[in-house]
């Protein structure tokens, strides 16, 4: 038997596949002669990478990228607005969460807990506005009604007519009211509405972000939580149930000084006498949940109150505030944050001073827990990472 011999040469170069091309390319793949460029493909062979550090693509990439951030920068500072409330929403959120897990121990249902906490939040919202337009709505009536009788006393006083005389009042006040000074007026007051329903939209923008951060806090926690590496989950997990407890007790601790502050108001008021003791107390439980200069602006608002009604009522007032304010900052605030919050008082009066520079009121809320979290990240992990070493 003879052996198995080649089969007949013509001379030339036996085809094969194409890359990429074969049985499982499909049918009518192209062949091309054995030895050619491979990688040369259909179209060509591929150049050669860009260089990188070719001076033009470094200044390339490097003025897109500042395009992108300015772009970044521009829609952060439109959006600024709705962004802080949003923050202000979840902040809230944080805080009011300790309630629903409460009243979930006592076995309601996250969504009817949820429920009754916006339920108690828009209660005590509107008993402040209750408390607060009666007295402005009063006032602004008697003031108005009364307008007539002060005009005529004005007439009949020997000192506003000499005044009038000798400064050419008459004149000086018809030349100031024209077309311009009109429309400014005008303007004014149309400036004065949009604050006014802007504030409305935005308080009720903040309750209603409230309310669904609420209902989904535990859905945005794992959420959050899902981005940690699986081997540091647990530890993040661990620290930031730290933190959002802190954060609760800070605001359970501020609204029960804030209540307490309100309380001692009304007493005061009523003992003494003055006009709306409600609404006064109101003012000054929100005030004092101003950190620092909250207390400060309340007491003032009551005092001058007390000095309408008589020097003796405004005497007692400021008397009875700058008393309670020396219990409130030495005594109730100090053992109050530092079993909720664990910060100390340098912290905290170092802190709300930087928030009120940086970020007004909204940054005075925050800056105590902010502080408080950021201790807590520096003790457990900051400070080991630096022993390890």
């Amino acid at each position: 038997m003879l052996p198995a011999t080649a089969p007949h040469s013509t001379g030339v170069p036996a085809a094969v596949p194409r890359s990429g091309s074969g049985p499982a390319a499909g049918l009518g793949s192209d062949l091309e002669p054995e030895g050619t460029d491979v990688g040369k493909g259909r179209f060509g062979a591929p150049g050669r990478p860009l260089n990188r550090r070719s001076p033009f693509l470094f200044g390339f990439l490097f003025g897109l990228g500042v395009i992108v951030a300015y772009a970044l920068f521009l829609g952060v500072r439109n959006a600024a607005s709705i962004l802080v409330l949003i923050f202000i929403a979840l902040f809230l959120a944080i805080g009011l969460n300790p309630a629903v897990v409460r009243l979930r121990r006592w076995g309601l249902p996250r969504g009817a807990a949820v429920a009754f906490v916006a339920l108690a939040v828009v209660a005590l919202l509107a008993g402040g506005i209750v408390a607060l337009i009666p007295p402005l709505v009063t006032q602004t009536t008697e003031l108005v009604n009364n307008a007539p009788e002060t005009i005529d006393n004005l007439r009949r006083s020997e000192t506003v007519n000499e005044l009038v005389q000798r400064y050419d009042i008459v004149n000086k006040v018809q030349s100031a009211v024209n077309a311009g000074t009109i429309g400014n007026a005008l303007g004014g007051v149309v400036g004065g509405a949009k604050l006014i329903f802007g504030t409305i939209f935005n308080v009720l923008t903040v309750l209603v972000l409230t309310i669904y951060f609420m209902a989904s806090f535990e859905r945005i926690k794992e959420a959050g939580f899902s981005l940690v590496p699986s081997s540091r989950r647990d530890r993040v997990r661990l620290l930031t149930d730290e933190i959002l407890t802190k954060v609760g007790g800070y605001m359970v601790g501020a609204i029960s000084i804030a209540v307490l502050a309100g309380v001692g108001t009304f007493v005061a008021a009523v003992l003494l006498e003055l006009p709306y003791p409600f609404a006064l107390a109101v003012v000054v439980a929100v005030c004092d949940l101003i950190p620092q200069i909250g207390a400060t602006i309340g007491a003032v608002i009551v005092s001058l109150v007390g000095l309408a009604s008589s020097v003796t009522d405004g005497v007692v007032c400021i008397v009875f505030f700058v008393v309670y304010q020396q219990v409130e900052n030495y005594l109730i605030y100090p053992n109050v944050m530092r079993r909720s919050v664990q910060v100390s008082d340098v912290a905290a009066l170092v802190a709300a001073l930087l928030g009120v520079a940086l970020f007004g009121v909204f940054g005075a809320l925050v800056a105590i827990p902010m502080v408080a979290a950021v201790q807590l990240i520096t003790r457990e992990v900051l400070v080991p990472s630096m022993n390890h070493r």
